[in-house]
């Protein structure tokens, strides 16, 4: 299957390769088929595109990369939702902000995306705990992260998902500029 972004272009992928988010996004509800997409020109961000929307693509990361540990326990609903036994550990990723000033990068930690990898279906939880922020900056703890680690590119020193696809130049495709 093949899908048009207006930041990559066409991508390939595979069916399963598709995340099926069942509420949708905050703001987003419409929107249920996503993928994961990995820029190789990108050393920081992982992509989460819209395969309904071309316009509609959030660069996330996961929270460990930034020094934040989720230590939450999911509801029934939640569980249930995500059809994820209680034992299974699920993923996590946070949708960041950047605006003009890149310094003031944030990342919402109030309200991540859940993800059961094995069935494929994520959800945009809001988490309950008061001292998780909706806009966590976080430059300063991923600029000490390449410091840290200047040769590996930030977004390979987290969990490895097989849900990732890889942009390559053959997935690259022209798309017509007016999306």
């Amino acid at each position: 299957m093949v899908i048009k972004t207006s930041r990559f272009g066409l991508v390939e992928l595979k069916a399963e390769d598709v995340l099926t988010l069942t509420e949708g996004l905050l703001g987003f509800q419409d929107l249920r088929q996503f993928v994961l997409l990995d820029d190789p020109h990108d050393d920081i961000f992982a992509w989460l595109q819209s395969c309904e929307l071309p316009s509609v693509a959030f660069p996330v990361l996961e929270p460990e990369l930034f020094g934040h540990k989720y230590n939450i326990s999911l509801n029934r609903n939640d569980l249930e939702s995500l059809k994820l036994q209680a034992s299974q550990t699920p993923a996590f990723l946070t949708i960041i902000t950047i605006p003009d000033d890149p310094t003031q990068m944030t990342a919402n930690i109030k309200a991540p995306i859940i993800i059961n990898l094995e069935q494929k279906i994520a959800r945009q939880v809001v988490l309950q705990d008061n001292h998780l922020a909706i806009k966590e900056p976080i430059f300063t703890k991923l600029q000490s992260r390449v410091v840290q680690n200047p040769l590996t590119p930030i977004k390979s020193q987290g969990r490895q998902f097989d849900i990732t696809v890889k942009i390559g130049e053959t997935n690259k495709g022209s798309v017509d500029q007016d999306i």
